[in-house]
């Protein structure tokens, strides 16, 4: 049964009180905080902080409650994103697309003279439209699949698990093409934190629906706890990570919600697999090879042996 036509409670209001305390700050703190570099390294996982200990609160599902085991996955991946798949975003992805923009004098004035709200939206539409379609790519194209199933063998869901994968996938879901753009510095990183809200809120193990009109834009936790559910149908839905409103356009939005969670049977993975998930294929084969090799190697020295 629909929750969205329930009363809404207190615990409802959180993830859209929160994306308004987010906007609020980028907004109207004070300009020497707003252009300190380390406030963007300190507000993101502070959102996830926030979020983690609301799953303490208000849980959701006791299967999804997080463990030692989970927190430091979860802990693990958090940090490589932040520091090295950040990293290369920067320099594989953001410092060329601003040289082209420099070569060919590509410049966007219409959009920094928006109004700061309306850069805000750009931006998270920018961001989401390009990963929804990287989403899609992934569940439709074998190369792809192989990188962002260890995603989908995650088997519950907690404030951190949107940045639990593959390190390739985690890379290729950071791409955008916001750097072409002309934009306020803090409207880019008021629409990072603000989809980091909705995507944080998405994984987590909290007892909240937000209202019809928030669920109408954005993506809630019935939304992707569906999309990551065991069967493979429900996978094929959903893809917006932030936005589905993008599943609404592009036909790909269900309605519903999933418990369990995971791939095949549910195996967990480590972070070894998780890495080496992609290349398993050819390291199988490879194996397989040399068994064959080894094989052949024993039934030609065997008779020679006797």
């Amino acid at each position: 049964m629909s929750t969205s036509h329930k009363k809404t409670s207190p615990v409802d209001l959180i993830p859209p009180a929160m994306i308004a305390v987010v906007l609020l700050f980028w907004a109207f703190a004070p300009k020497a905080i707003l252009d300190n570099p380390w406030t963007l390294v300190v507000t993101s996982p502070l959102i996830v902080i926030v979020v983690l200990l609301l799953e303490f609160v208000f849980e959701r599902h006791e299967g999804w409650r997080i463990n030692r085991q989970e927190f430091l996955t979860d802990l693990y991946y958090s940090v490589l994103s932040a520091t090295v798949i950040s990293w290369l975003t920067q320099k594989l992805a953001e410092d060329p697309l601003l040289a082209v923009k420099s070569s060919l004098g590509i410049t966007t004035q219409w959009a920094a003279q928006m109004p700061w709200l309306a850069q805000v939206a750009l931006v998270i539409f920018l961001i989401e439209f390009g990963q929804y379609w990287m989403h899609r790519l992934m569940h439709n194209s074998t190369p792809f699949w192989l990188t962002h199933a260890p995603h989908h063998h995650i088997t519950q869901l907690n404030a951190a698990k949107g940045a639990v994968g593959n390190p390739i996938e985690l890379f290729l879901i950071s791409l955008s093409v916001v750097a072409l753009f002309d934009l306020d510095k803090t409207a880019i990183f008021a629409a990072l934190n603000t989809t980091g809200v909705i995507s944080t809120f998405a994984h987590a193990n909290v007892r909240a629906n937000p209202p019809i009109w928030y669920s109408f834009f954005f993506t809630t936790i019935r939304h992707h706890s569906l999309h990551h559910s065991t069967d493979y149908e429900s996978t094929r839905c959903n893809y917006g990570n932030s936005l589905i409103l993008l599943d609404r356009i592009f036909g790909t939005y269900r309605e519903g919600e999933g418990v369990l969670v995971g791939q095949d049977d549910r195996r967990r993975l480590s972070i070894l697999e998780q890495t080496l998930f992609p290349f398993q294929p050819l390291i199988d084969r490879f194996k397989a090879r040399r068994r064959e090799r080894d094989g052949a190697a024993g039934d030609a020295g065997g008779p020679a042996a006797a």
